[in-house]
């Protein structure tokens, strides 16, 4: 004699309705430390470019040594761009640039300082400014996480699948 269980099987019942489509959400808002981030990123580019045209030597040109404000300033601008955007890790790149010309303007400060020049000291101190701001914001909470490595950006759809 056959169970009865196999005989109460009712197939599920479906609905002629569709199933309620999973709506993409939305894109979170870019905080209000990110623009500021880029900005300072821009302006510890323009301080070492500003730089590398004080290195050069005006009667032989562009010598070694120029390339590394140059190559500062290319990653702070990369850097400004990358957190703007909210690439993955663009913090790193603007923070390395920081640190970079913070550690440039601190040995040239240094070396002003040695050779007794007052003047001097005080102004290459008063160009910490964009490094030391551009570190702050590059290692605040907000800039880190608009960065952060599988963020949903704009245009990508979330929790659907593509068709």
């Amino acid at each position: 004699m056959p169970s009865s269980a196999s005989h109460n099987r009712v197939p599920a019942r479906r609905s002629p309705r569709p199933a309620p489509r999973a709506v993409a959400a939305a894109p979170p808002e870019r905080p209000l430390a990110v623009p500021f981030a880029s900005f300072f990123g821009l302006l510890l580019a323009a301080e070492a470019a500003y730089f590398a045209w004080l290195f050069r030597t005006p009667d032989v040109g562009w010598d070694w040594f120029v390339a590394a404000p140059l190559l500062l300033a290319a990653l702070a601008v990369t850097g400004a761009v990358l957190v703007f955007t909210g690439r993955a890790r663009g913090w790193v790149v603007l923070a390395v640039a920081a640190l970079g010309s913070l550690a440039g303007l601190l040995l040239v400060a240094g070396f002003f300082a040695v050779l007794g020049g007052g003047p001097a000291v005080w102004s290459t101190l008063l160009l910490l400014v964009g490094p030391l701001t551009s570190l702050v914001l590059a290692l605040q909470r907000p800039v880190r996480e608009w960065t952060r490595r599988g963020r949903p950006q704009e245009g990508r759809r979330t929790g659907a699948r593509a068709r």
